[in-house]
């Protein structure tokens, strides 16, 4: 992956692990979950997006596991984007452990900008492909 933005940092807790001792699915999504706001943030800042009455509504997500992530283990994601469309925007998250950089997962996105009045897909206005562009590789 190309460098990318860091959109998440944490850790690992012992809560978030399970009966084998490596941190459990959800957390993974909870992770993913919170890169997603703060990578969307930074193509339509959250308080703007009150106002014109458009969000996000995600559509597709694969996770892929690479290695087990241990409690203890001090976490961080990289955001990519890697398509805008006519009303989406396709990014792919990595998690590394933030001291090694070994990488543990990665998740492709699909989010979809959204009227949130008309409950359907909006159009990337001109200002989320500009912020885009300058995110793109």
């Amino acid at each position: 992956m190309a460098e990318g933005i860091e959109t998440w940092r944490g850790m690992a807790h012992p809560w978030n692990c399970d009966t084998m001792g490596h941190m459990n699915t959800r957390f993974y999504a909870a992770i993913y979950d919170d890169a997603s706001f703060h990578f969307l943030a930074r193509l339509a800042p959250s308080r703007a997006q009150k106002e014109s009455g458009l969000g996000w509504a995600d559509v597709r997500q694969l996770i892929e596991y690479k290695q087990e992530v241990a409690s203890g283990a001090l976490l961080l994601v990289r955001t990519v984007l890697t398509r805008l469309g006519r009303t989406s925007v396709e990014y792919r998250h990595e998690l590394h452990d933030a001291e090694t950089d070994l990488l543990h997962s990665t998740s492709e996105q699909v989010t979809v900008r959204f009227d949130l009045a008309a409950r359907k897909a909006a159009p990337l206005d001109e200002e989320i492909r500009r912020r885009g562009a300058a995110l793109q590789p």
